[in-house]
């Protein structure tokens, strides 16, 4: 596969790379340089490790961060 760089060193990602890496919009990629050869390896970002694990349902926010604000103050008293 090849790709060109455009005049602000910019190239596209071909599509099947970025399938096979499951490179989404907004991702990060990380270069490298190993053994004289490019290497580009996707930056995992922890944060989004955590995704759809907060189940939301309807509720009052003002609550929420009243309950959760309160659980803290009791756990490092």
């Amino acid at each position: 596969m090849i790709s060109k760089i455009t005049s602000k060193y910019q190239t596209t990602i071909p599509a099947k790379i970025r399938r096979m890496l499951k490179l989404n919009v907004s991702d990060s990629i990380e270069w490298k340089i190993e053994d004289g050869k490019i290497v580009i390896e996707p930056v995992e970002n922890s944060f989004l490790k955590h995704r759809a694990t907060v189940k939301t349902a309807p509720g009052n926010i003002r609550d929420d961060i009243e309950r959760a604000r309160d659980s803290m103050v009791k756990k490092y008293k």
